[in-house]
């Protein structure tokens, strides 16, 4: 079944552009050369494939079947591999304990849903494996460059750190920043940006 998704990647472009987002390339130094890295709601693959191209092992899944294929279709195009998975994040459970880094970026979800995915993320990691989230906060409301207009779907570095008990995070901010990722991610944005790594 076709989802908003779906229809929203359906077009020629990568509507979030190919490159890497930034914050997930700043922290990229951090992570042990071929690790295995989930992307949970990766899209169209821009960070998937570029992590992949960085020598990691990368499992992407994303709810959108039209996005994980422009995922695959720009793997190859790269040489890269990807393991691809549609799935929606409200009944996905990865393989707890079985990745060395979870990337979260711009991935906004209802409350309690929210709670739900991150307890899943964090429990996927291995012990010390790191996680990278970039997010909009409700600040964002305030801008034309993408994100939720439901302040419920925003969030913030209080509600990232409930979240995730069981990470020790290195830095975990919020940022007002400038987004050039495709056409619908530019302009003046507000985020939260956190990253750390699992202790408990």
């Amino acid at each position: 079944m076709a989802t908003v998704w779906d229809e929203r990647f359906a077009g020629d472009g990568h509507v979030y552009g190919t490159a890497p987002n930034r914050w997930l390339e700043s922290q990229a130094g951090l992570l042990r050369p071929g690790s295995r890295i989930l992307s949970l709601g990766e899209g169209e693959g821009r960070n998937a494939v570029w992590l992949a191209a960085q020598g990691h092992w990368v499992d992407a899944v994303d709810g959108s079947a039209v996005g994980l294929e422009k995922a695959e279709r720009l793997a190859s195009a790269r040489g890269v591999k990807l393991r691809t998975r549609v799935a929606d994040l409200a009944d996905y459970e990865p393989e707890a304990g079985g990745y060395d880094a979870v990337v979260l970026i711009f991935v906004h979800l209802p409350p309690p849903l929210r709670q739900e995915v991150h307890a899943r993320a964090q429990a996927a990691l291995k012990r010390g494996g790191r996680l990278v989230l970039e997010a909009f906060t409700p600040r964002q409301l305030a801008f034309s460059s993408g994100g939720p207009r439901q302040v419920e779907a925003l969030y913030e570095p209080e509600s990232i750190r409930r979240d995730f008990p069981g990470v020790s995070f290195d830095l975990l901010r919020e940022e007002e920043i400038d987004l050039d990722e495709g056409p619908l991610h530019r302009g003046r944005a507000s985020v939260v940006r956190g990253s750390g790594q699992r202790s408990t």
